[in-house]
């Protein structure tokens, strides 16, 4: 995986991490301008993950012969198991110790769907949020990764057609049905496209690393200034943050030869999805034990906090991501062109 793209992934992880910590210890009303950015703009960097998943996955599988059924054992290796643990782990709290997670709700039918990655109402009544309820991103990741992997079903030149098809008719009809939750309804669901375009783009040759960086470094600066424009409640969210993580993944893309070096924003980028799982409960129990119990300022329960969840997603990521990804991967193939 390219660096910078990985930089990136770090980026909007770490961006989604200070939006909680607004959420878990100010209920988002802030008094300070970083404050108010991070409850208003911090939930970009989810765009900035949908848009680099569709990326990811056109890059790993263009001009491949792919079969269905490998590729979401695959996914679902990937995914399923630490998300399922940070789940069992939330639920433990919630069972046993639910005033460290005031906010949060439990019940077996949740969290049977939450599981099953099928949308439903939180207990707590604040949404479509499983029990951990960062994994509201995930149902939307499942469902690109099953879309994406129904057009391996026809040939090469007629998958992406295929997916833009599945997507808007699942996000235009399919979800305003009772049988299909409106959760797809959220035109977010397109993002994943954008990052398709941006992968075509690269495997054609088109994102080649620049010889000239500056205008780059003004399109990536200019890309996250024309989103922190915009607040999350905003109706054009798919146009002011979709768009522009999709520039802003290109932009990346292109200064890589900058990151070639960066191996520790690498590895950030590694550990970026755990980094997503753990922040939450993290911030749940510092709040409840550093800062309410034992009385320590926010910025402080902050920073110990950041190194907590700095330290449990590099032990995440390598002993469950990189042990149970690899216990659960079906055998090697060779790869046949398409």
């Amino acid at each position: 995986m390219l660096i910078s793209v990985q930089a990136l992934r770090a980026f909007a992880a770490w961006l989604v991490v200070f939006h909680h910590f607004m959420q878990v210890f100010f209920n988002f009303e802030a008094d300070t301008p970083a404050g108010q950015l991070f409850s208003t703009r911090g939930q970009m960097g989810v765009d900035i993950f949908f848009v680099i998943s569709g990326f990811v996955i056109y890059i790993t599988t263009a001009g491949r012969s792919m079969n269905t059924l490998r590729f979401l054992w695959q996914r679902a290796a990937r995914i399923v198991p630490v998300y399922w643990f940070y789940t069992a782990v939330t639920t433990a709290i919630l069972f046993f110790a639910s005033d460290l997670m005031p906010d949060y709700g439990l019940d077996l039918p949740s969290l049977i769907m939450g599981l099953l990655f099928i949308p439903n109402e939180n207990p707590a009544g604040f949404g479509d949020y499983p029990i951990l309820p960062v994994g509201w991103t995930l149902n939307f990741e499942m469902m690109f990764y099953l879309i994406f992997a129904l057009s391996f079903l026809l040939p090469a030149r007629a998958r992406l057609w295929a997916v833009i098809v599945m997507i808007a008719l699942l996000n235009l009809a399919l979800s305003r049905l009772d049988m299909i939750s409106s959760f797809y309804a959220d035109p977010i669901i397109y993002e994943f496209l954008l990052g398709l375009g941006v992968g075509m783009l690269y495997h054609h040759g088109r994102l080649a690393p620049a010889t000239t960086r500056s205008p780059w470094i003004l399109l990536a600066l200019g890309c996250v200034a024309l989103m922190l424009c915009f607040t999350d409640q905003s109706a054009w969210r798919l146009a002011v943050w979709g768009l522009p993580a999709a520039l802003l993944v290109i932009a990346m893309i292109r200064l890589e030869p900058i990151f070639t070096r960066c191996h520790g924003l690498r590895r950030m980028g590694d550990q970026s999805y755990s980094v997503y799982l753990v922040h939450v409960i993290v911030l749940w129990l510092a709040n409840a034990l550093l800062h309410e119990h034992w009385g320590l300022p926010a910025w402080l329960t902050l920073a110990i906090s950041v190194v907590i969840i700095a330290m449990l997603s590099w032990v995440s990521f390598e002993l469950l991501e990189k042990q149970l990804a690899r216990w659960l991967k079906p055998p090697r193939r060779s790869p046949q062109p398409a």
